[in-house]
């Protein structure tokens, strides 16, 4: 019999094969990698035995940090960095309903970003002068900014740059470079062979700038309350030796996973991909969780318990992610006496929509609940608590007529919340958080230098800041006369003393607004800085 040229005897059976074919590989594709999971070739068996003793949680080169609690014993006190900020890094197609999009190019610049703000050193100046007052801003006065040329340094091999980010550049799917006078810098290393965060060096003058271009003058901070004892800060760099980072809204894994892989040089523990999936036992959360919680934890302590619930009070499309809240106790590795320092960090993300306060103070009570049953089971006798942090974005304000429910929950006479005068009203240099999302890519804000601009001036904030909601049909009277203009706040960084070790007293060392992620989220990311007296 001679061969044919083709099995089939007419053009329609080769048709009807070939997409009968294409129904049916994915299912074999998916069977053929299942069974080459499960069972394992020698050769294969053998080099896991060999690689065990190599392997490690992340392939990234370490970056030392300043040790800002060197020599706490003679000063009887120790500092902590906090920073909360929400990143919408839903899948690709969904993060577009909020004006954002390519989650995994932003993941990255964001990771980028933050790993450039906390690696600087932490370095305040005090001024004492008729013309000129208060705490100059080591990010703005002492560091090149974007439209600066960078500067010499002293002891580094190569010159340190300025993460050149826009959303431009980041948006049209090219990853932000470090740039140095032109130059990418790729810093080599035993397991790995590729770019790295880049550290700024702090030798660096105004004698150092040469002919190539001017610096930005040093700008004075503003204080918070009328003492004038604690700075805020409005930067366009994270701020430096940061202790914890919490993000909210890394829903996406792959971005969450380039999160991981960015800040794995600076946090050595990681916590993400945090919730539950699927349906879930009656009571325990609500509907099908096709989302995790979008919680994100990344700490330079080692985290000695943790522990995730979900709320199960979840309506509509919040209902398809697993929110909830995150609870963890670090260990500082310091001591003092017997007493070995831990720290107590929670962080939430509470319902979204609007008008549905009284989810959200369900959700209030759950927290405060769930945090007190964690801190009574975890802490023991011979620790001293040291911090009891709580944030994350609590999707209600302290200025909406509509959120008077939230602003009067009993949380907040538990938690100081260093932005807050009362229930309903903000302190006079609050800033608000969320971005209006039309307008992201707005030449005014869609750059660090421009949005920290734009904070600024009141006016500007009315146009590309959230406006308060109102009650109802109510009309918005907002602000009251003689009152600045603030916007939605949603984003809390929030602190206690009532929990903390006998004679432990806190104070807020520096609040921060920071404009690092402009065109990146349509959140400002907030810090706090304490100062923990023993």
């Amino acid at each position: 019999m001679s061969l044919r040229e083709s099995p089939f005897p007419n053009g329609f059976a080769e048709a009807l094969h070939t997409v009968g074919w294409g129904l049916v590989f994915p299912c074999f594709w998916f069977l053929d990698r299942l069974i080459a999971v499960c069972i394992s070739t020698s050769l294969e068996r053998r080099r896991r035995r060999e690689e065990e003793c190599y392997l490690h949680p992340l392939q990234v080169a370490t970056v030392e940090m300043e040790n800002r609690n060197v020599g706490w014993e003679e000063a009887g006190r120790v500092t902590f960095g906090f920073v909360t900020a929400n990143l919408c890094l839903l899948p690709d197609g969904l993060a577009r309903f909020n004006n954002l999009g390519h989650s995994q190019n932003r993941a990255l610049a964001i990771g980028q970003s933050i790993v450039q703000g906390v690696s600087r050193p932490h370095i305040r100046i005090l001024i004492d002068s008729p013309s000129s007052s208060g705490t100059l801003s080591p990010s703005i006065s002492l560091l090149p900014q974007s439209a600066s040329t960078s500067y010499g340094a002293t002891d580094a091999q190569v010159q340190p740059g300025r993460v050149e980010q826009s959303a431009d550049t980041v948006l049209d799917g090219e990853i932000p470079k470090t740039s140095t006078g032109g130059a990418s810098v790729n810093v080599a290393s035993d397991h790995m062979n590729q770019q790295q965060p880049v550290l700024w060096n702090c030798n660096q003058n105004s004698n150092q700038q040469g002919s190539r271009g001017r610096r930005n003058p040093p700008r004075a901070l503003r204080m918070l309350g009328k003492a004038g004892d604690t700075p805020l800060e409005l930067s366009t760099l994270f701020p430096a030796n940061v202790d914890i980072v919490c993000l909210e809204e890394v829903f996406d894994k792959r971005a969450a996973k380039k999160l991981t892989e960015a800040l794995g040089s600076v946090f050595s523990h990681i916590l993400y991909d945090i919730g539950v999936y699927t349906c879930q036992p009656c009571g325990t959360c609500s509907s099908f969780k096709f989302f995790n919680s979008g919680l994100f934890l990344a700490s330079r302590f080692p985290v000695m318990e943790a522990q995730y619930h979900c709320f199960p009070n979840g309506r509509g499309e919040d209902a398809l992610a697993s929110k909830g809240l995150l609870c963890v106790k670090l260990q500082i590795g310091l001591q003092k006496g017997e007493k070995k320092m831990v720290g107590f960090f929670n962080c939430t993300h509470l319902h979204a929509s609007e008008r549905d306060g009284v989810i959200r103070c369900e959700q209030l009570d759950m927290v405060t609940q769930w945090i007190s049953e964690f801190q009574t089971m975890t802490q023991q006798q011979d620790e001293m608590v040291v911090f009891d942090v709580l944030c994350g974005d609590f999707n209600f304000d302290n200025c909406s007529p509509d959120d008077r429910l939230e602003q009067n929950h009993s949380l907040f006479n538990d938690y100081r919340d260093p932005c807050r005068a009362g229930p309903g009203k903000e302190k006079p240099w609050v800033i608000g958080t969320l971005l209006q999302q039309p307008t992201l890519y707005d030449e005014n804000v869609k750059t660090p230098d421009n949005l920290q601009r734009t904070l600024e001036d009141e006016e500007l904030r009315k146009v590309y800041l959230a406006p308060p909601v109102s009650q109802g049909s109510a009309p918005l009277v907002y602000p009251d006369p003689g009152e600045p203009w603030v916007g939605r706040r949603l984003d809390y960084l929030l602190y206690r003393e009532s929990t903390l070790t006998d004679h432990c007293r806190t104070e807020v060392e520096e609040f921060t607004y920071v404009t690092q992620l402009a065109g990146l989220t349509d959140h400002i990311p907030v810090g706090l800085r304490l100062n923990v007296t023993l």
